[in-house]
């Protein structure tokens, strides 16, 4: 359980920095880790409906699929604040 755990600190923390740098946005380690693995969780669900894609791939097919949710999280607050800036 505790590997666990680690695993998707380490993956929400590659994923959300590399959605950071993607988004050009500016967090600390605490939201990239936070950012990624809500996005791992995001791109799980998006990469599960594409009927062609075999979704065991292993820690750097996770690290993939966590950045493509977090760079959707990221993509869907920024146009939440832009609508709520309006």
């Amino acid at each position: 359980m505790l590997t666990g755990l680690i695993f998707w600190i380490v993956v929400g923390a590659i994923a959300g920095w590399l959605a950071e740098k993607i988004m050009k946005a500016n967090m600390g380690l605490g939201m990239n880790i936070v950012i990624g693995i809500v996005g791992a969780l995001i791109g799980g669900f998006v990469v599960g409906l594409l009927p062609f894609v075999d979704a065991d791939g292993g820690f750097f097919w996770s690290i993939l699929v966590a950045t493509l949710g977090a760079v959707i999280l990221l993509w869907a607050v920024n146009k939440f604040k832009e609508h709520s800036a309006a």
